[in-house]
């Protein structure tokens, strides 16, 4: 996959620039003076001298030392930062983030594009917040940047031996607890870095080591899909309060109705399905509710390595390495039972009574009910993750004459991420069932019934091994790897050409491969004993919060891996090869040219940026049909271009009040998987009679964007600022997926239904928003006050994105206009701080309102939107100076343990509550070391 010639040629390029260096260079005239953070108040002081000084819009977090990076990981700081939204607080850690709304973030570490495995962008929260010492968010996008990305773009700058004046030590140490987890984890960090002159130049060295264990449990409960279900008024061929499927013997027009509809079915009182052209009342009820006891140990391993050379005052070399490593076990405890009317209850005349219907005042949706001999599965499920991943940078620097500074440089990665699932079942009959959908706040409630004809078992007892048997035994794995070498080399011409100040211009040639690969299987014995080492029983579940059943039996998943030839042997199967599903090999050339320019406008400066960046792309991909007997292999290729202009000015209004005007373009790729046309079917594994299948489109062109923003920053004081944006983002392109129902025949040779799923460039959508923000630490405060300050940001988004909707045959019936995912109307962050002498506090809060979140699978979801609850967080950092090189630092997360919630449809929080989940808070201590 990695052409050595390609990275010989770059490396000879990048030696090229450094040979033969004119005698006559000039040593440069300016001296960079080193700031030292060493606070809370420095890190925003120096923050806003980034958004100050820079031509684009940004914002930026600055370590407050070195090895001090806020909070757990980079994403939580940056919740702080105005315009950007987090969520995904899961596994002991955020993970998603937003910039204005949007998620698709450009990300870079000093200027390069990193990735993981097959994709695209690397995770931030795979990069360990010690290693970092400042992170720049750019929400305007100048043409010497790489142009993916339409949120925005993230650079992460690490040390480098040359940020200190010699030699420099720092150790950092936390226990961080989880609290649901019940467990304390190390947090270590190693800083090594030194420089010496020598009779040929400067030279610096530079290790940083970082290793971080995390054992996290996340607890959920919810309730399944709505599904409509007949009433006590049916009309043939349905009896009394039967489920209506899609599909029914006797009924003329097949499907009945049509899964996957954005809003669902109505839910008014005396809604109606036509049934061979009469009508049929329906109400609408539950299909299941379950619950997720998911619990795992992750480990991030991370060195960073730099050297640099400065032969003289006109050159300078700097050879980087980095290494992110990431281990994960994750077991996921699961207790699902169905609630769709399955047993005796179904067909009585009595239905109703007999199982306790209540409806929500109002509507035709079922509030709780009981079921009779409903059927219930748990599932012992274990993830084993694996990322290694390597970065190697060559590059120079050289001032070649007083005007002229050329810097280039060679970039080799390379990544792999491999995990392994595994999972049984256990399966039963219960006697019955009593649930509340929604038993208070958006929680449901359930309990199993006993049997009082059966004295010697207790059916309402889950945790007993004796209410299960044996069933499904899943065996999948997955391996994704990619590589890339880059080269770039950019230029910067310092002279006055009439308006313009200096001229840059530049290349990036990137030469990148992807490939995935997998293996799937399932088995099935109802027969197998059920021992005590191959079961796993949790105990208290979701803290009491929750009137549902604490404690349950289920296949133990590290006795599954530990043992996997033995259970495979078991089920009939036998370990299963990894088939390739596609091989990508992409090369991507972008050239740009900007000129900054400068003059005054009614005596005040204006000064600012203007450039265009020209991108193209050639993309050569095989696919794999895993479903045919000789694997078939088949080829196929695209290509794109695009010119993306750029446009940037600020305005001094009065002294330290500034405006600025920006137009951008910018686009975002699609994924290398959304490329691949070949279908993979999945059997059904809910009973509900359908299965899903998915594919990709090898002709999905890039989306693209452009992007208006116009901002005034006042900078009132010193560390303080008040600041407001207007924006702009409309995006042509988005890719959304198509489903329509097809045949298909297994490798058994049966055929059945599926809903395909396919993506397309078939949506466009605007997205606009306020961003406000201020830092204020005032000044002459009383002794008692000074210190106090405050940073705070509110953000408001207005979206909208246009949704095709389409028929069971996939065929575009209309148009919807939704929200775009993952925006909400309106968020906020309020950090207050102290900052005196050896003592640093800061107390932030963040929320945000209701969002849509993603779409459920269109196999059975009505509605098919899911959304999210509004979403906050709290959390506390305190750290003490002992001595000029000792200091302790206490923190804690999440600290009102927010239970985050989504729900079906907009405005279905009361009735279409869907999930409830249960995170941990984090409190940690640390000491910190420096020599």
């Amino acid at each position: 996959m990695f052409q050595k010639k390609t990275l010989s040629m770059a490396v000879a390029m990048v030696a090229a620039f450094g040979a033969g260096l004119p005698a006559f260079a000039q040593q440069q005239d300016e001296q960079i003076e080193e700031i030292v953070v060493t606070g809370i108040r420095g890190s925003l002081t120096q923050a806003l001298d980034v958004k100050r000084n820079n031509t684009q819009i940004v914002d930026a977090i600055v370590a407050e030392d070195i090895g001090k990076f806020p909070d757990n990981n980079v994403i939580e700081a940056m919740q702080r930062i105005t315009g950007v939204q987090v969520t995904n607080r899961g596994s002991g850690e955020v993970a998603g983030i937003s910039i204005r709304g949007l998620t698709d973030i450009n990300t870079t570490v000093n200027g390069r594009n990193i990735f993981t495995a097959s994709g695209l962008a690397v995770a931030l929260q795979d990069i360990p917040a010690s290693l970092i010492k400042q992170v720049d968010v750019y929400k305007t996008r100048s043409a010497s940047q790489i142009e993916n990305g339409i949120a925005g773009s993230v650079d992460i700058k690490t040390q480098r031996p040359f940020d200190f004046d010699g030699s420099k030590i720092v150790i950092a140490a936390r226990a961080i607890n989880q609290e649901q987890a019940d467990k304390t984890d190390p947090n270590i960090s190693v800083l090594a870095s030194d420089r010496w002159e020598t009779s040929s130049g400067d030279f610096g060295a530079l290790v940083n080591l970082s290793f971080a264990e995390t054992n996290y449990r996340d607890q959920s409960i919810t309730a399944g899909a709505m599904v409509p279900f007949a009433t006590d008024n049916p009309v043939a061929p349905f009896g009394n309060y039967e489920r209506i499927f899609l599909d029914k013997p006797g009924v003329a027009e097949n499907p009945i109705w049509t899964p996957g509809l954005l809003n669902g079915l109505p839910s008014a009182p005396g809604s109606t399905l036509d049934i061979n052209g009469q009508p049929m009342e329906y109400i609408l009820g539950r299909d299941a509710v379950f619950a997720s006891d998911f619990t795992g140990k992750r480990e991030r391993s991370a060195a960073n390595v730099s050297l640099q050379f400065a032969p003289n005052d006109t050159s300078e070399y700097t050879f980087e390495a980095f290494y992110n490593g990431y281990r994960n076990d994750s077991f996921n405890s699961l207790l699902f039972t169905f609630a769709d009317w399955w047993g005796s209850y179904a067909n009585s005349p009595t239905a109703a009574a007999d199982a306790n219907v209540v409806l929500f005042e109002g509507t035709n949706i079922v509030k709780s009910r009981s079921v009779k001999d409903n059927w219930s599965f748990t599932s012992g499920d274990l993830t084993t993750g694996k990322t290694d991943s390597f970065v190697y940078a060559l590059g120079g620097d050289w001032q070649l004459t007083d005007d002229l500074n050329v810097k280039s440089e060679v970039v080799y990665q390379e990544s792999t991420f491999e995990t392994d699932f595994i999972a049984a079942r256990y399966e039963n009959a219960r006697y019955g069932l009593n649930v509340d959908f929604n038993a208070g706040g958006g929680i449901p409630a359930f309990s199993f019934i006993d049997n009082p004809a059966t004295t010697n078992l207790n059916e309402a007892d889950v945790a007993d091994v004796a209410n299960w048997k044996t069933a499904q035994l899943y065996d999948n794995a997955n391996k994704n790897e990619g590589d890339a070498v880059t080269f770039t080399t950019d230029a910067t011409y310092d002279a006055a050409l009439g308006i313009f100040t200096q001229i840059n211009a530049g290349i990036r040639i990137d030469q990148r491969t992807a490939a995935e690969s997998f293996s799937r299987q399932e088995g099935f014995n109802n027969a197998v004993a059920i021992t005590d080492e191959l079961t796993y029983i949790n105990s208290g579940f979701f803290d009491g919060q929750a009137d549902v059943p604490t404690t349950w039996a289920v296949a133990n998943g590290y006795y599954l891996r530990s043992n996997a030839d033995q259970m495979r042997s078991v089920y009939g199967l036998q370990k299963k090869r990894m088939d390739e599903s596609f091989n990508i090999d992409e090369l991507t050339a972008s050239a740009y040219v900007t000129g900054q320019y400068e003059f005054e406008v009614a005596g005040r400066k204006l000064d600012g940026e203007i450039g265009v960046r020209y991108t193209g792309s050639e993309t050569d991909m095989e696919f794999t049909d895993t479903a045919s007997a000789g694997r078939d292999v088949y080829a196929d290729s695209t290509d794109t271009s695009t010119f993306l202009p750029s446009l940037s000015l600020r305005y001094e209004l009065a002294d330290d009040l500034y405006a600025r005007l920006a137009y951008t373009e910018t686009l975002r790729r699609p994924n290398f998987a959304a490329l691949n046309s070949q279908i993979i079917y999945n059997e059904d594994v809910t009973g509900i009679g359908y299965g899903t299948a998915s594919g990709g489109n090898a002709d999905l062109k890039p989306t693209e964007s452009k992007n208006y923003d116009f901002s005034l920053e006042w900078y009132f004081a010193e560390s303080s600022s008040l600041y407001g944006t207007l924006f702009k983002r409309e995006v042509e392109g988005f890719v959304i997926d198509f489903r329509r129902q097809v045949q298909h025949t297994n490798e058994d040779g049966e055929t059945g239904t599926y809903v395909l799923s396919q993506p397309f460039n078939a949506s466009n959508g605007e997205l606009s928003g306020l961003e406000l923000g201020a830092v204020w630490f005032p000044q002459n405060l009383p002794w008692y006050l000074d210190g106090f300050g405050i940073q705070a940001s509110y953000t408001a988004l207005d979206s909208s994105q246009t949704t095709p909707m389409t028929n069971s045959a996939g065929e575009i019936t209309g148009t919807k206009e939704t929200d775009l995912f993952g925006v909400s109307d309106e968020s906020y962050s309020v950090v207050l701080a102290y900052d005196k002498d050896n003592l640093g506090m800061r107390l932030s809060y963040a929320w945000r309102s209701e969002f849509l979140n993603n779409y459920e699978a269109a196999l059975f979801a009505n509605p098919l939107e899911v959304w999210r609850k509004p979403e906050a967080s709290m959390d506390l950092q305190i750290s003490y100076q002992v001595t000029d090189n000792l200091s302790f630092t206490f923190d804690g997360t999440n600290l009102t343990e927010e239970i985050y919630q989504s729900y079906y449809g907009e405005n279905g929080s009361t009735t279409n509550n869907f999930g409830s989940a249960l995170y941990s808070r984090t409190f940690a201590v640390g000491a910190r070391i420096t020599f």
